[in-house]
């Protein structure tokens, strides 16, 4: 799935490509599907606060290889990734302080508190503020007590500028802080064994609910109604439902659709891009098909692309550059007469993403990205064509890389005739 925020996709209701979260609730007449499935995610089993231990201990001997005294961490994905605290992000602070040595600290809302300790998995000291209070004097006070540390203060990478602002004034003087992406990265971009098994049963969802309206697809039916389906068919099968794009017709050649309406006809392009999360780890999978009979044309791109995931899994090897992989892919479809640097018609986008708890993360497999390819790394291999005026094909599989190789969650779609 392409760049873009859950809140743009959110507001994209409308669009011809359809792209909405699960908040939506649908009043189209394909509102509900037919069948009833059953659930494939009761067997997957959440994060445990012992490997959550050992991801802060791992992080804490980074800090302190790197001169680090703390990190600074806000509400979001880091945050319950070393924690196990789910939160959302808004104008009141919830955040941590995890420092080199010793206990984490935890700031959130007074009323907050019981809400915050259901997910809090680790050894951690809760300090709650009242409404006429302020965060950023608690954080201030971390800070300082862990000052006697040697080192910098990093600041995870998605921490918003204004608690950052704050809780310098509250310190009443500048501190030497650094960013905390290596370190955060150097934790994060490595699956373990059980991240990869929810990893793998997200991705089966995902695969299924495509699967299952690619077969309830019907002329007439608009972006809306296909969106529907599969939202229907998520949540049947047991995960969380995340992004979805819907894309018909002309609108397929935009990565992420056109404001011009669009309904299922003999030979529509149908491009159904979708992410679900199982016990907070993501999916992310594309499938193109061709309503009724695909012409000449149609099949030749839909070829060239499968090809273009298979020249990526091909050139996956430990040690290169990730991005000599989106090179690869790009000298492919070069030599067949398709747009070089990223223009169209062509692959106007990077070859796939990383991807774990959040659907987009480092690292990418774009040609500038010259972190060498590592066991454990998981992305996206999604290298689509698109034609403006004409139509676009997707086709998306996520993979992790072992010592052996590349493996995928799931198989590449195995023809133009059985996408899914």
């Amino acid at each position: 799935m392409k760049d873009v925020s859950r809140r743009e996709f959110i507001s994209a209701a409308g669009l011809s490509g359809v792209a909405l979260g699960s908040g939506f609730a649908s009043e189209s007449r394909a509102s509900s599907s037919a069948a009833t499935l059953a659930p494939l995610t009761a067997q997957a089993r959440p994060i445990t606060a012992e490997e959550r231990l050992a991801r802060t201990s791992k992080l804490q001997t980074l800090m302190q290889s790197q001169k680090i005294a703390a990190l600074l961490v806000e509400a979001g994905s880091s945050l319950e990734y070393f924690t196990g605290v789910s939160w959302w992000r808004s104008e009141r602070t919830t955040a941590a302080l995890i420092p080199a040595q010793g206990k984490t600290v935890v700031v959130t809302p007074y009323f907050e508190e019981p809400s915050i300790r259901e997910t809090l998995q680790v050894d951690a000291e809760v300090r709650t503020w009242k409404e006429d209070e302020s965060p950023f004097a608690l954080l201030a006070a971390a800070i300082r007590q862990h000052e006697r540390a040697a080192g910098t203060l990093a600041i995870e990478p998605t921490l918003r500028f204004f608690i950052w602002d704050n809780v310098s004034k509250s310190l009443n003087g500048a501190r030497n802080i650094t960013s905390g992406d290596a370190v955060v990265s150097a934790c994060r971009m490595h699956k373990s064994a059980s991240e990869l098994a929810l990893m793998q049963v997200a991705n089966d969802v995902t695969l299924a609910a495509i699967r299952h309206v690619h077969a309830q697809v019907k002329q007439g039916m608009t972006a809306q109604d296909v969106l529907a389906i599969l939202i229907d068919a998520t949540t049947q099968l047991g995960g969380n439902h995340e992004l979805t794009l819907v894309l018909l017709n002309e609108a397929a050649a935009f990565p992420h659709g056109s404001n011009k309406p669009q309904s299922v006809r003999s030979g529509s392009t149908i491009l159904i891009d979708s992410t679900c999360t199982v016990h907070g780890y993501q999916s992310d999978i594309s499938r193109t098909w061709f309503f009724g009979d695909a012409s000449k044309r149609q099949r030749e791109v839909w070829n060239t692309v499968k090809r273009g995931q298979e020249v990526a899994l091909e050139r996956a090897k430990v040690g290169i550059p990730v991005g000599s992989i989106d090179k690869a892919v790009r000298t492919y479809y070069e030599s067949l007469g398709w747009s070089r640097d990223y223009l169209l018609p062509g692959l106007s986008h990077r070859t796939g993403h990383g991807i774990g708890m959040d659907v987009h993360e480092s690292p990418y497999l774009v040609r500038s990205d010259q972190r060498p390819l590592e066991a454990g790394m998981c992305f996206s291999d999604e290298p689509g064509l698109y034609i403006p005026g004409e139509f676009g094909v997707r086709l998306e599989d996520c993979w992790y890389m072992t010592d052996q190789g590349p493996k995928t969650f799931t198989p590449l779609a195995e023809s133009v005739d059985k996408p899914v």
